[in-house]
């Protein structure tokens, strides 16, 4: 049998300054804005907690 991953990567847009950036669901550390830095999630020992719009999820 084939095992699929659980999780995918995610398209997010930061509220403050609308920029788009791409993550991974399960991420294991805190990920802030590249631009503004603003956290965007942060690690919960699964699936990541999520404080930004999702704008589209990634196969």
């Amino acid at each position: 049998m084939d095992k699929q991953p659980t999780s995918k990567f995610i398209k997010i847009r930061c509220p403050k300054c609308k920029n788009e950036q791409i993550m991974f669901g399960k991420s294991a550390s805190k990920i802030d804005c590249l631009v503004c830095g603003k956290l965007l999630a942060e690690p919960t020992g699964g699936k990541s907690r999520i404080k930004a719009r999702i704008l589209e999820v990634l196969d």
